[in-house]
């Protein structure tokens, strides 16, 4: 079911979306050469417990995870693009790190994930998470009374195909509120003027999530960590938005 928020439940919304980007900022920061992803997840873990927030990763185990989760944020390294389970690796210089959390907040949800080079950066790398980056902002920017959903997806993989990126639409973006996952769905590749009318008061998470040379993934034995077909490196860029009268209002904004 799709729900529209009021004024006021969208007021409600916003610590949840600056508690996300706040654990984004601290995780990224604390991302550097030798250190554990275990230790970005404990970073996340000690942030939820000081703000008394929820995880929504801890417990969390759909149809396509293996078991419930078991830890509070998704550390994607290279090849790895998505939901990737953090375990016992120490980052490299030069390695590819996506960040993906998402928390609740008095009851609401924000979801948002970013993308960045470790130590050394590739010029490959930096191209691919830019033009996530950039997808991302296309996508926001067609969030808007007026529009459909596929307005928003059609932004999003203009930006991707104009890079020479093929697109997969298996996972993609979503309505968030109480829950981390509703309806909507959001792809990052459809026909404008198709799929749901976007109305004030829609609250979805958008995402676009790019490989460099393939759009198929399989899921790591872990259960849980989505890689690319062929060993290429992936990138992921996201925020929690709602549809205004006007300008989307951005709850996970960074800096």
């Amino acid at each position: 079911m799709i729900e529209l928020r009021t004024p006021a439940e969208i007021e409600e919304m916003r610590p949840a979306g600056r508690f996300v980007a706040s654990v984004l900022e601290a995780t990224s920061a604390a991302a550097a050469v030798g250190v554990n992803l275990l230790e970005l997840d404990a970073l996340a873990h000690e942030m939820i417990r000081k703000a008394g927030a929820e995880s929504c990763y801890i417990d969390y185990h759909p149809s396509f995870g293996a078991s419930p989760f078991g830890k509070v944020i998704c550390t994607s390294v290279n090849d790895a693009v998505l939901h990737g389970l953090p375990h016992d690796y120490r980052l490299r210089d030069g390695d590819l790190l996506s960040l993906d959390f998402a928390a609740s907040v008095n009851g609401w949800v924000a979801d948002s994930a970013v993308s960045i080079v470790v130590g050394t950066p590739r010029d490959e790398d930096l191209r691919l998470i830019d033009t996530t980056r950039r997808a991302l902002d296309a996508g926001i920017a067609a969030a808007r009374p007026g529009q459909r959903i596929g307005d928003i997806s059609r932004a999003i993989a203009d930006v991707a195909k104009a890079e020479g990126y093929s697109i997969n639409t298996d996972f993609g973006g979503h309505g968030v509120g109480r829950t981390m996952h509703g309806d909507p769905h959001v792809p990052n590749n459809g026909r404008p003027g198709r799929g749901l009318p976007l109305k004030p008061g829609l609250v979805i998470a958008i995402e676009p999530w790019f490989l460099e040379t393939t759009d198929r993934i399989f899921t790591d034995p872990d259960g849980w960590t989505l890689r690319s077909a062929d060993g290429s490196r992936g990138a992921h860029s996201e925020h929690t938005i709602a549809v205004t009268d006007g300008d989307p209002i951005v709850f996970t904004a960074r800096g």
